[in-house]
């Protein structure tokens, strides 16, 4: 791309009018449907009991109680309590950008970005396969999620300098682990805890996952693929969001080189992942522990950079302010669950549907078991809070079925990964969009193609594993 070129996309990016939808608007909008709800639907509740220090349902505890519908007062309370319940996210995504802030003050970024551009810059094409590849085999072997988010600021500017655009940088990332994610071949996580749930052996299973795994990842990278070369033809359709097209661009000719500095804080940015991956797998850690590896690794750069303590405490603070959006969005979110909680209408709805399901042949069951659970995720967007609520109800709903438990758990797991990259009340997903700049509406319209792909994958995935009777049980 010429600087001309860079220049007239710019202008006219920005001077383009778009018909935009506020995050906070539509995120508001859900929560007054659900308070709604509440005074429409059906009360009850599954008792709660501890499993290996797990809280889950008892399947047959399930009793209707007198109405409890949400007020006014109510429903705006919830978005303070659910930012309260959400802030171990909220305060990751913060800490993550104030580590970016850090790095970025250091200059290791611009002169990475430039030096990858450099040695790419006639193998372009190569990076979108193995960096999915890389996010991909992490979502499915660890659960990657929230981890990756670290990656979006390095992958964005790096997609920028090669002639792609914003949203294919975040695809990369996103997307890449989001395919891993959902079909699980190793996912703690979900399938992990499904299984656990299910009485099934331990990752069981894994074989058809695997060729699941094989599909999904092919099938998001020809088509993430496909959009990127159309950017690079013509820049005119990419989108640039908060990035500078022409800042970008000069990455490619720029003479930055590595320091000695930069490259003892990028060995100090790979032990930390090292560190990262092994606590992770080793020893469990989620979000505290991986925050607190990040507060580590901020002052660390900001020794090895020679940075002062108010230059460290100043771009760190900048770098959290960036994302203060993203993660109130996070907040607002997660008020929609608080919402139907306190309205106990989340239980009714978990109950009804597997008493509806009862009464229809088996390989109608398993779709409405695998819609079921895509419906019931855009509630509950937690991978492992989904599988503690629903699969006390789908395991031994699948043996009166007929259907086997491992079917069940690839529904719920498939129909679990495919949410996290379109609902507006994934965490993960919004907090990335924070970071890169990309709005949801824009997103969702870009993505949904794909997700409806994937949709049709998994219902073909589930109709084929109930027709061979996926085991062992």
């Amino acid at each position: 791309m010429t600087q001309i070129q860079a220049t007239e996309v710019t202008t006219k990016t920005k001077d383009k009018k778009e018909r935009k939808i506020n995050v906070f608007a539509l995120l508001l909008v859900i929560l007054l449907i659900a308070t709604i709800l509440t005074y429409i639907l059906p009360t009850g509740e599954y008792a709660r009991v501890d499993i290996d220090g797990h809280t889950t349902v008892d399947p047959n505890s399930y009793k209707s109680i007198a109405s409890t519908p949400v007020g006014l007062f109510e429903m705006i309370k919830s978005i303070h309590t659910g930012m309260v319940e959400a802030a171990n996210i909220i305060f990751f995504v913060l800490i993550i950008g104030g580590f970016f802030g850090v790095l970025s003050a250091t200059g290791t970024i611009e002169v990475l970005i430039s030096t990858m551009a450099r040695k790419l810059a006639t193998r372009e094409k190569l990076l979108i396969p193995i960096m999915m590849l890389f996010f991909a085999i992490g979502g499915s072997l660890m659960g990657m999620a929230e981890e990756t988010l670290a990656y979006i600021p390095l992958l964005v500017p790096l997609a920028l300098a090669l002639g792609f655009d914003t949203i294919t940088g975040t695809a990369i990332v996103l997307v890449g682990a989001s395919a891993g994610f959902t079909t699980a071949i190793m996912n703690p996580f979900t399938v992990g805890i499904a299984q656990g749930i299910a009485e099934l052996p331990t990752f069981s299973g894994m074989g058809f996952r695997l060729i699941l795994f094989v599909i999904v990842y092919l099938v998001s990278v020809a088509y993430i693929y496909r959009y990127a070369m159309k950017v690079k033809k013509n820049p005119k359709l990419g989108f640039y969001g908060k990035y500078s097209i022409e800042q970008t661009n000069e990455l490619l000719i720029s003479k930055a080189r590595l320091t000695i500095r930069h490259k003892w804080i990028l060995v100090a940015f790979l032990i930390n992942y090292i560190v990262l991956a092994f606590g992770v797998i080793k020893y469990q850690w989620y979000i505290t522990e991986i925050a607190s590896l990040f507060v580590i690794l901020t002052i660390a750069i900001g020794i090895i950079g020679r940075l002062s303590i108010d230059d460290v405490v100043k771009s760190f603070t900048q770098g959290s302010a960036a994302l203060i959006s993203g993660a109130l969005i996070i907040g607002v979110s997660r008020a929609i669950l608080v919402v139907l909680n306190e309205g106990h209408i989340v239980d009714p709805m978990l109950h009804g549907v597997s008493e509806a399901i009862k009464h229809i042949p088996a390989y109608l069951s398993v779709i409405g078991m695998y819609n079921f659970q895509a419906a019931i995720h855009f509630i509950l967007a937690s991978g492992s809070g989904h599988a503690m609520l629903t699969m006390p109800i789908m395991a031994p709903l699948a043996d009166l079925l007929d259907i086997t438990r491992q079917t069940a758990v690839l529904s719920f797991s498939f129909a679990d990964g495919i949410g996290n990259i379109i609902f507006p009340t994934a965490g993960t997903l919004m907090a990335g969009l924070a970071i890169a700049g990309v709005p949801w509406t824009k997103w969702a319209k870009w993505i949904f193609p794909l997700v409806f792909i994937q949709y049709l994958i998994g219902l073909v995935a589930v109709v084929v594993a109930h027709l061979i009777n996926y085991g062992p049980f």
